[in-house]
């Protein structure tokens, strides 16, 4: 609210042509980014300061960065910067920077996660990253296993369900109750002396669970396991460090919480491992000297580059880089601050508008996002979609809402005003048979 009155976001009592149209600025700014709580108390949010960056939140109620982080201004002139240094230098702009990328914009986000430089590379995903570090191992009779919850994102799943094909990896998966989070003591259980690898997700995608990956990882040091910490929903908006928490490795990407796009995944290298370790999936960039093109058998570099592979997407780099220094200049803790915040305001207003919210309440427990269990929930989310208030719909889990730093607090109250609407008015019915839209 600005000056005690509300920015007039039109809603559903008031649209054009069955559109939501949104007023994209102000009449004038908020002194100090004033807000007014539900309670009418004035609060002042600092972090709205950063809202012009971002030229989606003009058009929209921006609820989904744990999905896609909106994507900031500096984009524009970063991938103009990528398309002149290739017009203009050509083939030197390898030498001029291009090929020291995947370790350079690495440290971007070891600042991020509390790793230190030289210690994360940059990759197309984390499936990727997956692979590559179990192509490291080779299992023995003796400890062959692979723990990992039913939770964890399918894709991740996927890597090593085909990897254990052959019987030489066996995969247990720690049950979930209530399908949204993981009994930690059933998974500390789960991992004993015959486990090799503990992949874990930080953050649950489907509730926001948050995991205790302080207790898992001693557990499968303890035991003589390895953990790979999948950070992709945890990192940009919990605070946590990699060598705080001394897991092995740690993998994530930049479209949710870092806005910093598709293409530009990372790895984690824990530095005593970096020698040890020779990956399989492998590649020229790994190589001690990738310009000597020699035959034959690969000699690994002696750092974090031996976990590299082929020739990196540089414009997906170029493009993170904006997500990554906006994140870096704010601060992991003040961003965490202003999510518990919000997002235990969301969980009150839907269950004062009755419904059913399915993350954890208590917010130690939770990452950034409120998932909310609804029936018609895949269709509610194509109405809210259509109304440009931008949420997603997980089956099994139900509506997913995440304010970020840019959110302001009138736009909870108006996604859940309207989420109640669809559902009172059946405005979802034309959207019955739908499926999760992205």
């Amino acid at each position: 609210m600005f000056g005690g009155q509300p920015q007039q976001y039109n809603t559903s009592d008031d649209v054009d042509k069955d559109r939501i149209r949104f007023i994209a600025k102000p009449t004038r700014e908020p002194p100090a980014h004033a807000q007014h709580t539900r309670g009418g108390k004035l609060l002042t949010d600092t972090l709205l300061k950063w809202r012009s960056e971002f030229p989606i939140l003009d058009k929209t109620v921006y609820l989904i960065s744990h999905s896609l982080g909106a994507m900031p201004r500096a984009v524009f002139e970063s991938v103009q910067e990528y398309a002149e240094t290739w017009a203009t230098r050509g083939v030197r702009a390898w030498a001029e920077g291009w090929w020291e990328m995947p370790v350079t914009v690495g440290n971007d986000v070891a600042q991020i996660i509390g790793a230190d430089p030289q210690t994360v590379v940059m990759h197309q995903n984390v499936s990727v990253c997956q692979a590559l570090i179990l192509s490291c191992f080779d299992p023995t009779p003796k400890r062959n296993k692979i723990v990992y919850a039913e939770l964890e994102f399918p894709s991740v799943q996927y890597v090593y369900e085909a990897h254990a094909r052959d019987k030489k990896f066996r995969i247990e998966t720690v049950k979930s109750d209530d399908g949204m989070t993981i009994p930690t003591e059933r998974l500390l259980a789960a991992i004993d002396e015959e486990t090799l690898l503990v992949p874990l997700s930080h953050v649950l995608f489907k509730s926001a669970f948050l995991q205790d990956a302080r207790r898992i990882t001693e557990r499968a040091h303890e035991v003589g396991a390895m953990v790979i910490l999948d950070t992709y929903q945890s990192a940009g908006t919990v605070p946590f460090s990699v060598k705080e928490l001394n897991v092995d490795f740690a993998t994530g990407g930049s479209v949710k919480w870092l806005c910093g796009g598709p293409g530009a995944g990372y790895l984690y290298v824990r530095p005593d491992l970096q020698t040890r370790l020779e990956p399989r999936t492998t590649g020229w960039m790994a190589h001690e000297a990738p310009f000597a093109f020699e035959s034959g058998a690969i000699r690994y570099a002696p750092d974090i580059t031996r976990f590299l592979h082929g020739s990196p997407s540089i414009p997906a780099l170029y493009a993170a880089r904006s997500g990554y220094r906006i994140i870096n200049e704010i601060g992991v803790a003040a961003i965490r601050e202003k999510s518990v915040r919000q997002t235990t305001n969301l969980i009150e207003l839907a269950e004062e508008a009755g419904f059913n919210v399915t993350s954890p309440h208590d917010s130690s427990e939770r990452g950034g996002t409120i998932t909310i269990d609804s029936e018609h929930a895949a269709a509610v989310t194509r109405e809210l979609i259509r109304r440009e208030f931008i949420v997603d719909y997980r089956p099994g889990a139900g509506i997913r809402i995440s304010p970020h730093f840019y959110t302001k607090d009138e736009e909870l109250e108006l996604v859940i005003r309207e989420l109640k609407t669809i559902r009172d008015t059946r405005a979802y019915a034309s959207h019955d048979t739908a499926r999760a839209a992205f």
